[in-house]
């Protein structure tokens, strides 16, 4: 706060924020929020801006330590509601009004985000992996104490690190959890943070390759459970077209999030898919796929200023987030039509579905790693275990009581 603003004219402050507070509620309309929630963060605004004046505090002075200063008032001990402060400051950044961040993120925060600056930008991480990796690292910088501390990192603190959190842990956490610290401090290497790489410090954790059979629909319940969307509400045409896109085409759930309104080619009748490793694949746009999502463009998805084709139902109507979120609308899908396999399940079954329905047609390993877009071979060879049926035809007969000596 400046010695100006702190003896300005109180009137002018309140002016000055008042004209912007009303650009901030058109923000929040254009945003998708309800019209009661726009007046509720008016109100909660509203004591905010009654405040500056009185503290005689400038527009262009206005940043977290003038929330903070706000809400450490005895009187706003329960006043819960520093988002909506927290959003009108940074819409008086966006339009160049207050001052940029001057905060200095602590060292940890730097080379935290200098690695992950690292996977996208040189090891071509799709967002879901990088995000995947995240916590992970965040949780050893912070444990070891990075970088004031590299020093004194050696092999025996990375592989306490790795034993202290996997007791109790599933197998496929442990495998992630090593496979983030390979990751990172083979980056500390390359980056100079450790003098030495550590990362062969950290054992590999055992996987047996091809040793469980992925849980699968038939087609039956594949179409069971798209006949079961309730298509009568825009939530609903929602789901049948990410349903159809996980059916018919096998898409990932990171693929579908990442889709944009371009990538649908509507004359070329085919998809961009944003597959991993920042690969660009055309899928054909089948028939039904394209009349869901011709539905949901024009009934369902509501104005917004995201590319994403599928969008949050809630303010801020931007696109969705995370895979999870469809593995979510997968997994109500499958509650909806009395189908939900034991297990953790998610979108990935009708990948799972798709690839074991065109083995038990005929369709080749080859074949199939190219509609899945499989970069390994080794992945695909999963699916021929699920192939029972010519499992039985090839198998020998049981022996017989007699057996020839």
């Amino acid at each position: 706060m400046s010695e100006q603003s702190s003896t300005g004219s109180g009137s002018a402050v309140t002016d000055g924020l008042d004209v912007h507070l009303t650009e901030f509620l058109a923000t929040l309309g254009k945003a998708g929020y309800a019209e009661k929630t726009q007046h509720d963060k008016e109100r909660l605004v509203g004591h905010f801006i009654r405040w500056t004046r009185d503290a005689g505090i400038a527009v262009a002075d206005v940043d977290e330590a003038c929330v903070d200063a706000f809400l450490a008032c005895p009187s706003r001990r329960r006043y819960k509601h520093r988002t909506a402060l927290q959003q009108l400051v940074e819409h008086l950044r966006s339009v160049a009004v207050a001052p940029q961040r001057r905060l200095e993120p602590p060292p940890s925060e730097v080379l935290i985000q200098r690695y992950l600056n690292y996977l996208r930008d040189k090891q071509g991480l799709s967002p879901h992996s990088i995000s995947a990796y995240s916590p992970f690292v965040r949780a050893f910088v912070v444990a070891r104490r990075l970088p004031e501390n590299a020093a004194a990192l050696d092999a025996l603190a990375a592989r306490r690190h790795l034993l202290d959190h996997s007791r109790n842990r599933s197998a496929s956490f442990v495998r992630l959890l090593a496979a983030a610290l390979r990751s990172f401090l083979r980056f500390c290497f390359f980056d100079g943070t450790t003098a030495t790489d550590l990362s062969t410090a950290v054992p590999p954790v055992r996987r047996w390759q091809l040793a469980g059979v992925p849980p699968f629909l038939t087609a039956e319940e594949v179409e069971r459970v798209i006949a079961a969307a309730d298509r009568s509400t825009a939530r609903g045409r929602r789901a049948f077209a990410i349903l159809l896109l996980l059916a018919r085409l096998g898409l990932r759930a990171s693929e579908i999030i990442a889709l944009e309104l371009d990538d649908i080619r509507w004359e070329a009748a085919d998809i961009v898919v944003r597959g991993k490793g920042r690969l660009h694949d055309r899928l054909p746009l089948l028939a039904d796929v394209g009349r869901a999502l011709a539905v949901y463009l024009r009934t369902a998805r509501g104005p917004s200023r995201s590319r994403r084709v599928f969008l949050r139902r809630i303010a801020p109507r931007i696109g969705l987030s995370q895979p999870a979120d469809v593995s979510k609308i997968a997994r109500e899908a499958l509650q909806r039509a009395g189908l939900l396999p034991t297990g953790r399940v998610g979108a990935h079954i009708f990948r799972h579905s798709l690839a074991t329905r065109m083995i038990r047609r005929g369709a080749s390993l080859a074949e199939i790693s190219q509609v899945l877009r499989h970069r390994s071979t080794t992945t695909t060879q999963l699916y021929a275990k699920v192939d029972f049926g010519a499992l039985r035809a090839v198998a020998l007969p049981w022996p017989s009581a007699e057996v020839p000596r």
